[in-house]
């Protein structure tokens, strides 16, 4: 019927949470935190007539503050250069104008991933004393910043990529404190593919019911025959678009997929943030496919129970924001592990207007599957009982 249809948000009576937003990391976080030896070396801005820069090892990187400060400016104000931190909304690393900009866009609760490490630990530093550091450092901020949130605010740990050892440490340090997920850029021993290895932190992970997180950005490896194009070119917006369509995602949600070690870890949950879900029907229809024709040859019935897709929708959550092409594909996928996210504050927000985006993203889909890519599913795979079912008043 008609009336169980989503048509507008005034039907929603229960806290919107927010699957995949993110802090923009205050200028003095490492600087404050690494030990006194690594503060030439630890990240660091630098205010420049260009706007701000971040620099990361003494300068052998460096990365505009721009586009992941961008919620409340209009389109035509987005650009790759000339903002610094004097001129961003204070909700962008402050907890509590965080909190004030959450109401303005009718969002109860945020799960929050970092801006300036988006990439993974590997920004920080290849020397692996500093880039643990570097890791605390940002673990413990975050923490501090979701502590008075009344747990509105969830924080998600990054992992370093100095081996499995630290890896284990790190998040072990993070459930101790409250950290809800663990954000890998690389396989827990540094590497890009899976090995055995790895398993301590997996099984950690997996005996914790903590998820393990691979957000767009990471796991990126390097390749002298890719070209840095100017974001002036046309095929930027060509990288932008596939990215934001999986490109980024396809190949490490592949390999995690045929890792053969769901059959160990029985309850272990992988989140892919930002990545959408339009792609995956399709990924997982020709996964399933090869399955099938190459099972035999190479010993994939040896080494892994259940088909692909199989493995996907018990262990595999995805975030998206703007997809309704996924909407209209969803009952190809789990639809307990769909969850909305606003991207606050990159451009792909749309804050403080994000009530629109709901109606426009939802319309037509049973309200019963719009509360649980809003609420249900996100609340039941973090485990957030202090966040309630309904609004009051």
């Amino acid at each position: 019927m008609a009336d169980d249809l989503f048509s507008d948000v005034r039907s929603i009576d229960y806290p919107v949470i927010d699957a995949d937003a993110h802090v923009q990391e205050p200028p003095e976080l490492w600087q404050s935190r690494v030990p006194a030896k690594w503060k030439q070396r630890a990240p660091r801005v630098e205010h420049t007539e260009q706007g701000d820069f971040w620099l990361f090892d003494d300068g052998k990187a460096k990365q505009p503050v721009a586009f992941t400060v961008s919620a409340g400016l209009s389109y035509l104000d987005f650009k790759p250069y000339g903002l610094s931190y004097e001129t961003i909304r204070p909700g962008f690393s402050q907890p509590t104008a965080r909190l004030a900009d959450m109401e303005i866009d009718g969002i109860y609760a945020q799960v929050l991933y970092p801006s300036v490490t988006l990439t993974g630990a590997k920004t920080y530093s290849d020397e692996p004393e500093l880039q643990r550091c570097c890791v605390r450092a940002y673990n413990e901020w975050l923490a501090e910043f979701c502590a008075g949130s009344g747990g509105r605010l969830i924080p998600q740990a990054i992992l370093p990529t100095t081996g499995v050892k630290d890896a284990v440490a790190e998040l072990e340090w993070a459930l101790d404190h409250g950290h809800k997920g663990a954000v890998i850029s690389r396989m827990p021993s540094g590497a890009f593919e899976y090995s055995a290895e790895d398993d301590p932190f997996f099984g950690l992970a997996n005996e914790a019911g903590v998820p393990v997180v691979v957000h767009i950005g990471s796991f990126l490896r390097p390749s002298g025959s890719e070209q840095r194009r100017s974001f002036t070119e046309l095929g930027f917006l060509g990288s932008a678009g596939a990215i934001k369509a999986g490109s980024h995602t396809i190949p490490v949600t592949s390999d995690l997929i045929f890792t053969g070690f769901y059959d160990k870890f029985t309850e272990l949950k992988i989140v892919l943030a930002e990545a959408n879900i339009g792609w995956i029907p399709s990924l997982l229809e020709q996964t399933d496919d090869m399955f099938l024709r190459f099972r035999f040859f190479t010993e994939a019935t040896r080494k892994m129970s259940g088909m692909p897709s199989d493995v996907f929708h018990k262990h595999f959550w995805a975030t998206f924001m703007m997809d309704r092409v996924g909407i209209e594909l969803r009952h190809h996928l789990n639809g307990d592990h769909l969850m909305w996210s606003t991207d606050y504050p990159h451009t792909g927000s749309d804050w403080p207007n994000s009530r629109v985006t709901l109606e426009r993203v939802f319309r037509g889909v049973p309200k019963a599957e719009v509360k649980k890519m809003l609420h249900d599913n996100v609340k039941a795979l973090y485990g957030l009982d202090a966040i309630p079912d309904q609004l009051l008043g």
